[in-house]
């Protein structure tokens, strides 16, 4: 069940402008949940903004019969987080924001503006606009970081902020 909006815990126009420069530009981003034996799966989907969350669609790529996996699971336990990165071989460029809340699975007739966000950031999604269901994030914690340029002499990254 989704919150109202004013009970979720972030708003994503409160995250910092290059943490929503990142999300804006960024492609793809990884989905993490839990299976049914509650052990860990991260996906990479395509994603949108609207409405204060973060959309994804099923769409036709080939799977097996039936609802796929990951929406099983998130109908089980909708707990998930997206993870949108940058990676550079220039460790100073490295950015990351995580985005952690609840899933909610909707018809294609109920998503509405996460359909239509979806076929806005992705031309696939004009050719052949997804049968669904959507997946909708919304967000209740998120956690971001980016290099300030200067890596410790392990070279290992600052602690996340």
């Amino acid at each position: 069940m989704s919150l109202p909006f004013y009970a979720r815990g972030v708003r994503l126009g409160e995250l910092p402008g290059w943490a929503m420069e990142l999300i804006e530009g960024e492609r793809i981003a990884r989905l993490a949940f839990v299976d049914d034996h509650d052990r860990p799966r991260v996906l990479p989907v395509t994603y949108a903004i609207a409405e204060g969350a973060v959309w994804s669609a099923i769409d036709d790529k080939p799977k097996g019969a039936g609802e796929p996996a990951r929406v099983r699971y998130l109908r089980r336990r909708p707990e998930a987080a997206l993870c949108v990165d940058r990676y550079d071989d220039d460790w100073s460029r490295l950015a990351w924001v995580q985005l952690l809340g609840t899933v909610e699975v909707l018809s294609i007739e109920r998503g509405g503006p996460g359909l239509e966000a979806l076929v806005e950031r992705y031309a696939q999604y004009r050719e052949r606009r997804p049968r669904g269901p959507l997946l909708r994030l919304d967000p209740q914690r998120v956690l971001h970081w980016r290099s300030t340029g200067n890596a410790r002499r392990d070279h290992s990254l600052q602690d996340p902020g």
